[in-house]
């Protein structure tokens, strides 16, 4: 039996600054010589879960350095979740697109601002569980029946918690960007209190539903010998859109006719007496108690940081064609491609196992490619976009699909090494960060490849609405002139 060890502090250097031929970490066995052995699916641990250190079994044959498993079926496994993803993420465009005209949201525009916040904290979270439990998975902890219940119940009261405070986050922070944006408009104490219950109602039924899909999904790929690092990310952020959407259209729809009684603010006391219930099961738990108080630093930023490429958006959505449709697709397949590299790391580091590094990248920008193509297929299938299908689009187009995902990936691989050699589980750090970045550099990208298209007449990018001003700014110069 041999303990854990730490990888040492010239493996991560070298890992993030050498670019050699084969970009892997060096072998450690110049520090201390290691029995030619590898852990296996097993983990040992007290039944009531109250020791703290983990036994693992280690069999001999094999050697503990080899690469992780499931590396060679990566495209395989990953390919069908990502393909779902893109589906999930028109589909949520869709939806959008439909509650935008339902009477709750013309009344309470600021449920506009609340979308986007809402979702990016609740995705984030619920992207962070995916990738905690797919290590747990990988290391073997789910395979003994107490340990599996434990982190089971641990996790879902912790995605709770870190939902119940999103959605009290959002909705104040909405409310509050719809007063700045619109300073003469009436607000009342109400409309607040309409909008925090909405968002903590919706936040908390979504956590619930999409934690127990998420830990029996990650449950089945371990029974079916799946790798979840390879699905459960992109899984996640796709079904968590939908799900997230439609609970907070159905909560607001439904709170809208008692907007002014102390309805809301009743809900809302319910839901903020659920925060300290669910957190004392987290403090209870010897798997997440740690995790109570940490990584709410890069859920916040990632809000703010995206807020950035959310004002962006807005301000070019209107003057080009397909901006509202492209940028989620663009964006959130990157980051998922990027998230399933930094949880794939993660889930080597953990387990004293090398990632080979260069097939890894390749094999995940090559999946861009026909995730992609299927998804120009169905846009152009259905005529959404009003786009101009043209050789230069689609050559743009890929290329700055093929560059955010690189980026991505350089970003989930820096990150994640950057995080565990300063002593921080990336499993709850780097994700928040990562998508976020990409929401920016993916913004900017497509709305820069856009006006460059426009510019030169490679293709008319600009909207009917823009033409016209341009005309009518153009006639009424010559009038005047």
């Amino acid at each position: 039996m041999t303990s854990k060890e730490q990888y040492s502090a010239d493996y991560i250097e070298l890992s993030i600054n050498e670019n050699n031929d084969n970009d892997e970490p060096p072998d450690n066995n110049s520090h201390k010589q290691e029995p030619d052995c590898q852990p296996t699916t097993a983990l040992l641990t007290d039944q009531d879960n109250s020791s703290e250190e983990d036994f693992i079994i280690y069999e001999s044959g094999t050697s503990k350095t080899t690469a992780p498993k499931h590396e060679n079926s990566l495209a395989i496994q990953a390919l069908p979740s990502l393909i779902i993803s893109v589906i999930g993420l028109v589909f949520a465009g869709d939806l959008m697109d439909e509650f935008q005209h339902w009477d709750v949201f013309l009344k309470t525009t600021e449920l506009f601002i609340l979308l986007p916040i809402l979702l990016n904290l609740k995705g984030n979270l619920e992207m962070n569980l995916a990738a905690r439990f797919s290590t747990s998975s990988n290391l073997g902890e789910l395979d003994y029946g107490p340990t599996r219940r434990s982190l089971i119940v641990g996790n879902l009261a912790l995605l709770q918690v870190q939902s119940l405070v999103a959605g009290a986050i959002a909705g104040v922070a909405s409310f509050a960007l719809g007063l700045i944006t619109k300073p003469g408009s009436s607000t009342s104490y109400y409309e607040m209190m309409f909008m925090t219950s909405s968002a903590m109602v919706s936040a908390s039924f979504s956590a619930g539903i999409l934690g127990i899909f998420m830990c029996a999904l990650i449950l089945i790929c371990r029974r079916f010998d799946v790798d979840p690092d390879n699905i459960a990310c992109p899984m996640a952020s796709s079904t968590g859109d939908i799900v997230t959407l439609v609970l907070l259209a159905t909560c607001a729809t439904i709170l809208q006719n008692e907007m002014e009684s102390i309805l809301s603010t009743i809900i809302f006391i319910i839901m903020l007496s659920m925060i300290p219930f669910f957190g004392f099961i987290v403090w209870r738990n010897t798997h997440v108690k740690g995790l109570l108080f940490a990584g709410w630093t890069p859920i916040i930023l990632a809000m703010v940081i995206s807020s950035l490429a959310g004002i962006l958006l807005e301000a070019y959505v209107e003057q080009y064609k397909g901006v509202a449709l492209l940028t989620p697709v663009l964006i959130g397949l990157a980051g998922n491609l990027g998230s399933i590299y930094a949880s794939r790391i993660s889930t080597c580091l953990h387990a004293e196992t090398k990632e080979n590094y260069k097939v890894v990248e390749y094999t995940l920008l090559a999946m861009n490619v026909p995730v992609q193509m299927v998804f120009l297929l169905i846009i152009w299938a259905f005529g959404m976009g009003q786009l101009q299908y043209n050789i230069w689009f689609f050559l743009s187009y890929f290329i700055i699909s093929m560059v955010c995902t690189w980026i991505c990936l350089k970003i989930g691989k820096l990150m994640t090494l950057m995080f565990w050699k300063m002593g921080y589980d990336p499993d709850n750090y780097v994700i928040p960060y990562l998508t976020a970045s990409i929401d920016v550099v993916g913004t900017i990208l497509l709305v820069a490849t856009f006006r460059a298209l426009t510019t030169t007449g490679a293709t008319d990018m600009a909207l009917e609405t823009v033409k016209a001003a341009a005309a009518a700014a153009a006639a009424a110069s010559a009038t005047a002139t």
